[in-house]
């Protein structure tokens, strides 16, 4: 009994102790998605945020910087191969072609890239879109990422936010502390 009181006082203590914390200094907690690594003033919605994590996959000649061209050549390609029946639009059927090659466009889905509304997503929907990363990386607009900059997005919108304990590397280690010793 002793040691269940123990563990409800833990646990209140964990659930107050934030709460009184932020009450006392009078700024409130970020909130999911509120967080802006780029100090924009904004938070980073989830598109841009697939945008800044993919960027560097996008260097097709490997030389460490990716470039507005290389950005639209792949896109480009993807428009080509997603649109099977040569109309020059993208519906939601070819889309999941566009999604089977990369699950970044599941998040900056068909919805995002029709501006016009139509349900379908023309080639200069697609190709044309300026592309967040650029937007948010390059603020002097010369078409080119470094290395550095899409390494440092990443690095910058790579954390946690859902609460979860994070993975241990030790497979015998126990996510709950409640149930040390117990099998």
């Amino acid at each position: 009994m002793v040691l269940l009181n123990k563990r409800i006082l833990m646990v209140s203590a964990a659930l107050v102790l934030p709460l009184a914390v932020a009450a006392c200094s009078g700024a409130s907690l970020p909130t999911v998605g509120s967080i802006n690594p780029f100090k924009s003033g904004k938070a980073i919605s989830d598109t841009d945020r697939v945008f800044l994590m993919a960027a560097g996959s996008w260097d097709r000649n490997r030389d460490n910087q990716v470039t507005c061209d290389e950005w639209k050549a792949y896109t480009a390609e993807l428009f080509n191969g997603a649109d099977a029946n040569g109309d020059g639009d993208v519906d939601s059927t070819e889309w999941a072609s566009i999604v089977a090659v990369d699950r970044m466009f599941a998040t900056a889905d068909l919805r995002y890239f029709d501006t016009n509304g139509d349900g379908k997503v023309s080639r200069a929907e697609f190709v044309d879109r300026p592309n967040p990363a650029f937007t948010l990386l390059d603020p002097s607009n010369t078409c080119v990422l470094s290395g550095d900059q899409v390494a440092g997005a990443r690095s910058r919108t790579e954390y946690d936010v859902s609460g979860k304990p994070k993975e241990s590397a030790d497979p015998t280690a126990t996510k709950n502390p409640d149930v040390l010793g117990r099998n």
